[in-house]
This record gives structure tokens, C-alpha cells and sequence, in this order.
């Protein structure tokens, strides 16, 4: 099965006002980077036990761990959550960069050190989390 066949089946099997927004985020995210490296992580570890949500990625960059050990991964993620989406920003050094560049002008949204979490597209300003993802996509590769 294709990533992107994968991304479908996710999308589809997420409630009607959920799946329409993912599908609106993951238009906006390929918009800001049409020729991103796509990715689906079904939330299972190596041993196939569930240890995360779901989650459709964007981009491509090489996490460097403490031990020197390399991994690829993506840049940009989304995940359906019981309240509603996340948005994952990955590779950030600064924990407090996405709440201090984006959270006064974001709307009603948890954000940590790398996730953007919020109910619905309403409760945010789409703008705003437009600006976050074209941002960190365009920036090189960690």
C-alpha cells in the first residue's frame, strides 16, 4: 500500500468534521511545500505494539540523537487526537520558540515544545499555523 493510500485510509477513518480538517491542513501543508517527502506512521514501535497516535508526515530531515546515533524523519506532523488534531513540528533546539513566535497570535491552542494542539480549524487562526508549517518545511534539513 502506497503512503499516500495510507493517508487516505486514515483521513476516511476519522469523523466527518475531522476528516474534512485534515484533509484542509494536509492541502495547506502541501501548498507550503508541494514536493515535500510524504510519510504515515501508524503509531506502532518496532515490536508492533501501539505507542502514539496515527500520523500523516511532511518533509524529510536527519535527526542526530545524544548517543551520535542518525535517524531520518519528517519536519511536519498531524495526528487526530480524542479532542482533536495535533500538529507536530520536529527538530526545534528551542522548546519555547513555537509559543513565543506563534502563541499570542495563534488563537485557542495548547502548544508545547513541539505540538500545536487545538479542537478544530475554528479555534485557530489558519494564517498563523500556515506561517508555522511553510517556515519550518522551507528551513534546511538538522
Amino acid at each position: 500500500m502506497t503512503v499516500q493510500a495510507q493517508i487516505d485510509d486514515y483521513v476516511a477513518a476519522q469523523p466527518p468534521s475531522k476528516s474534512a480538517e485534515i484533509q484542509q491542513l494536509h492541502r495547506l501543508i502541501r501548498k507550503a511545500s508541494p514536493d515535500c517527502r510524504l510519510w504515515f506512521l501508524d503509531g506502532r514501535n518496532d515490536e508492533g505494539k501501539v505507542v502514539s497516535n496515527p500520523n500523516i508526515g511532511y518533509g524529510l530531515q536527519t535527526i542526530t540523537y545524544a548517543g551520535g546515533e542518525t535517524r531520518e524523519f519528517y519536519q511536519v506532523g498531524v495526528s487526530a487526537n480524542t479532542t482533536g488534531i495535533s500538529v507536530y513540528i520536529i527538530g526545534l533546539e528551542d522548546k519555547k520558540f513555537l509559543s513565543q513566535t506563534y502563541g499570542a497570535r495563534l488563537g485557542k491552542a495548547k502548544i508545547t515544545g513541539y505540538c500545536v494542539k487545538f479542537r478544530g480549524l475554528a479555534d485557530i487562526d489558519i494564517g498563523v499555523l500556515e506561517e508555522m508549517i511553510a517556515s519550518h518545511l522551507g528551513r534546511p534539513s538538522a
